[in-house]
């Protein structure tokens, strides 16, 4: 039997091929990881399927090799056919019993929430990890709700599986999340959009390694 992978949460990169100015998204992903990224997610709304699942084996190729886990957005098929870590999935996606039920159980599964009853929703109803955001203003997701870091502690305060936070994350912020005792940060412009995206990674690894023992997440 195959077993449920176990995901280091803490430097979490969410591409966006957008942020890019022509690089290439898979050497872009090979350089966050080599910053220091620790689970990658690949996001990409706008492409057909041949197109995305030509694109996921590229990069599960890279992720694989680094031994890094590939989270695949919305798409189950996707997320199967290229045998990926794992599916995230937002509240207007697939219920998430049933994402839960055709995943199977030796997949991780990731649901957005923006509320305590989303994300205690998503918990009970087979959620292995919660994305929480918008924390800050983001420009990658238009239609992102605004979660205050008010918020952000109740969840971390109520719910014990592993949270992500998510939305206009940087080095200049990054700090006031992790104080909140989330898991990880997830990271799009940040790193994506940096001039140098190792060096970018890098510098936000540092600040996810920097945490005191006893301040570091253990859920």
């Amino acid at each position: 039997m195959r077993h449920k992978p176990t995901i280091d949460y803490r430097l979490y990169l969410v591409t966006d091929r957008n942020l890019l100015n022509g690089k290439s998204l898979a050497q872009s992903v090979e350089d966050a990881i080599a910053g220091g990224v620790t689970v990658v997610q690949l996001r990409e709304k706008t492409l057909g399927t041949r197109d995305f699942f030509d694109l996921a084996l590229r990069v599960k190729a890279i992720t694989d090799h680094y031994g890094i886990p590939l989270i695949i957005n919305d798409r189950l098929d996707i997320a199967l056919s290229v045998n990926a870590a794992g599916l995230h999935i937002g509240q207007g996606d697939l219920p998430v019993p049933l994402a839960r039920k055709l995943l199977g159980p030796d997949k991780v599964l990731g649901v957005s929430a923006a509320t305590v009853e989303e994300a205690a929703a998503a918990r009970n109803e087979g959620a292995d990890y919660l994305g929480i955001g918008a924390v800050f203003p983001t420009g990658t997701k238009t239609d992102a709700r605004n979660v205050p870091v008010e918020t952000l502690r109740r969840i971390r305060e109520r719910i014990a599986i592993p949270i992500v936070a998510i939305g206009g994350i940087n080095r200049s912020n990054a700090r006031l999340v992790l104080n909140e005792g989330v898991d990880g940060i997830a990271v799009v412009s940040a790193i994506l959009g940096a001039p140098d995206i190792r060096l970018a990674a890098h510098c936000l690894h540092d600040l996810c390694m920097k945490l005191p023992t006893d301040e570091a997440p253990t859920r």
